[in-house]
């Protein structure tokens, strides 16, 4: 007996697609891994950068940022803000210093530090210590007496020493030439220290510029002191108002034109 011949089965002509959704299905797992490791160092980067910014004193206290330590912030110490040379601070506690390179004063920025230590003096209430005036040969700090020495001596009162420093701190900002001169009303002065006013109102200058030269490092070479007496008045010694006024010591930032003038 013959088999029965079984017909053949026609070809399928869309296997091909099984193979094809493999593929797809493996390629989008490997961009699914490709994405998440992306995504992974992503999130790394953030985590140093954040760090970073947490150890240099950047982050926001309180954020998220603070709290992540990816880099020890013992290992970096915070860095300094840079000053800009030519800037005015008027109340802070920094230095002129012979090292900076700082600019020559014009007649602008006397009008700018004359403005500045006189808001100070309203705040301190001590207007009536301290002069200030701009004439040719620059800008003219005149510290009276009463505010900055005991009668017949030459060393600055403690209770001086803020309101000079500040007064210090505004003009050393800048490299003009400094001239201390001191000054006396035309009342004689007999002691052994000070045998007349002339010795008296020239040590006041120097201590002055000792002072000066010891606390702000002014160059040596920019600054001089000299003494007066009582020959070069401000105001009428025939009042006690007016000599009160002449005892003192000016301290004058001098213009290009002021320091030709100088001996």
């Amino acid at each position: 007996m013959a088999l029965k011949k079984v017909p053949e089965k026609e070809a399928n002509h869309e296997r091909w697609l099984v193979s094809y959704a493999d593929f797809i299905t493996l390629l989008f797992a490997v961009f699914v891994v490709l994405y998440a490791m992306g995504q992974s160092d992503k999130k790394k980067v953030e985590e140093v950068v954040q760090s970073m910014q947490a150890s240099f004193g950047m982050a926001n206290v309180g954020s998220p940022a603070a709290k992540i330590n990816v880099i020890p912030s013992k290992a970096i110490t915070v860095m300094p803000a840079i000053k800009p040379e030519a800037a005015i601070v008027p109340f802070g506690r920094q230095r002129g210093g012979m090292g900076m390179a700082r600019v020559r004063a014009e007649e602008k920025d006397f009008r700018q530090i004359k403005s500045s230590i006189e808001a100070y003096l309203v705040k301190q209430g001590a207007e009536s210590k301290v002069a200030l005036t701009i004439t040719r040969r620059g800008l003219v700090v005149s510290l009276k007496e009463a505010g900055f020495f005991n009668s017949g001596e030459a060393s600055v009162r403690q209770d001086a020493f803020e309101l000079i420093n500040t007064i210090s701190e505004v003009m050393t900002q800048y490299n003009n030439p400094l001239r201390i001169e001191g000054h006396t009303d035309n009342i004689p002065i007999n002691s052994t220290q000070f045998p007349s006013n002339w010795e008296l109102s020239t040590a006041r200058a120097t201590n002055a510029l000792k002072y000066l030269i010891n606390h702000f490092e002014v160059d040596p070479d920019k600054i001089s002191a000299t003494g007066y007496a009582e020959f070069r008045p401000v105001a009428d010694n025939g009042t006690p108002e007016g000599r009160a006024k002449n005892r003192r010591v000016d301290v004058v930032m001098l213009t290009s034109e002021g320091e030709r003038g100088e001996p």
